[in-house]
């Protein structure tokens, strides 16, 4: 009984630390991830233990964000952003360059038109935070929604750059949808690497 009862405690305690340092849940809450993620859905994320990559999703503390306080986009600052929590995409990492074409609707990283079979329209809409093509500043992220057209993300003066310490963790698992968004019943759960 002692085993068992001595067992039962340490899977609690292993339990309990998993899912306060490493494992998180997290409920989305808008649109602007759709097609990928839709309101409501829940997520396990990772904390990050090394850094994000391009293409990961994260749910990021938009706090503040930082914002380019020259022309030349060459000083950045952090400011007041939406004071919210997102769930976003990254799209670009320090030191990489981005460039966004709103006639062909395409975003280019590094020179590269990148593929994105996981966007709802093309990125046809910039909301003016910055000019580009334009170098992302080291600490800081640019992130998008999947939703193009109706997210507010890196594109917009309201959210800016993302500081990378801002970044609660990435997600890798959704494991719950409404079901009026499910076709059938394995649609509730995907993985999301």
């Amino acid at each position: 009984i002692l085993d068992i009862l001595e067992t039962g405690a340490l899977s609690i305690f292993v339990f309990v630390l998993l899912f306060t340092f490493v494992i998180r849940p997290v409920t989305v809450d808008g649109n602007s991830m759709n097609p990928t993620l839709y309101h409501s859905d829940k997520l396990l994320i990772l904390t990050p233990l090394k850094g994000v990559n391009n293409g990961d999703i994260v749910v990021v503390d938009n706090h503040e964000g930082g914002r380019f306080t020259d022309a030349e986009q060459t000083v950045i600052a952090r400011k007041p952003g939406l004071d919210r929590v997102l769930v976003k995409r990254v799209i670009a990492r320090a030191g990489q360059e981005i460039d966004i074409d709103t006639t062909a609707g395409t975003v280019t990283v590094d020179g590269i038109v990148l593929d994105e079979p996981y966007i709802a329209d093309p990125t046809y809409r910039e909301d003016g935070a910055f000019t580009y093509p334009m170098t992302i500043p080291e600490g800081y992220l640019f992130v998008m929604g999947d939703n193009r057209l109706n997210s507010t993300d890196s594109r917009s003066p309201a959210v800016g750059l993302i500081p990378e310490d801002s970044v609660y963790g990435t997600a890798f698992f959704r494991y719950d949808r409404d079901e009026s968004m499910m076709e059938k019943w394995t649609d509730r759960f995907a993985i999301l690497f």
